[in-house]
């Protein structure tokens, strides 16, 4: 019986032609992946993106036109193609680019030196559904670099504050790493009004977990950062590589 689950088309972008050929040689081999198109440099990203139906798009750090044009070409697939999920690949540990790939758009980061490419897999299929993928390491450069952010009203295009005052001291204390029931001793509110609360929150962000929401920061952050504040059972997951992906609000 053919199965009705959609295939997973993905375009793969490195700097040598045999690279990407032997990354679509092995991608199509799994399951539900197809590989319907290649580029090496970063004009050939974005009329490949024009003219083909992709789902996913792997985007090495390094492409035809320099070290780290992978990286900027994450931040015209997210402006002019924002369907597109995009996964940067590491050729090595480059872990200062962790913050910056998330910053541009990606939906995941990956890194092809370091990991087994079974999990290269699960890091497409998991992104394509939805979901981030970072390992433990990774995600701790993003929260690291959300705590130290500047804490700055969430404005919508318009100017107009996103969270009401209560909404935004939930998300600070979930900064700060605490639990629902912590939360809820410090704000002097029941368990069950943190859960609600959280819930707004994360419907009115578009996100779906406590670490969704740092990434969205992040993804926000000039916006953010450049504003004056007032006064002066289905959910998308962020997938940690290697473990099961935390809950979303316990």
């Amino acid at each position: 019986m053919a199965s009705d689950r959609r295939e997973i088309y993905i375009l793969v972008a490195c700097r040598r032609s045999i690279v990407c050929e032997l990354y679509s040689q092995a991608l199509n081999r799994h399951s539900g992946f197809r590989v319907v198109a290649r580029a090496i440099t970063a004009d050939e990203v974005l009329r490949e993106l024009r003219t083909t139906e992709i789902h996913v798009a792997l985007i090495s750090t390094a492409l035809g036109d320099g070290p780290r044009s992978g990286l900027s070409v994450l931040q015209q697939i997210q402006e002019s193609h924002p369907s597109v999920k995009s996964i940067l690949l590491f050729d090595r540990d480059e872990s200062d680019l962790v913050v910056p790939a998330f910053r541009a758009g990606a939906r995941g980061v990956f890194c092809a030196g370091q990991e087994e490419f079974k999990n290269l897999c699960r890091c497409v299929d998991r992104v394509h559904a939805g979901q981030v993928w970072a390992n433990s390491a990774q995600l701790g450069q993003v929260l690291d670099m959300f705590s130290r952010q500047p804490r700055t009203p969430l404005l919508n295009a318009e100017g107009l504050r996103l969270l009401t005052k209560r909404e935004e001291g939930v998300v600070c204390l979930v900064e700060e790493g605490y639990t629902n029931r912590e939360i809820a001793g410090e704000l002097h509110l029941s368990e069950h009004t943190v859960r609600n609360n959280l819930f707004r929150i994360f419907d009115k962000l578009g996100v779906s977990s406590r670490v969704e929401l740092a990434l969205y920061a992040i993804n926000n952050s000039r916006r953010v950062l450049g504003a004056e504040s007032s006064d002066g059972e289905k959910e998308p997951r962020v997938e940690e590589a290697g473990r099961e992906p935390p809950a979303p609000i316990h």
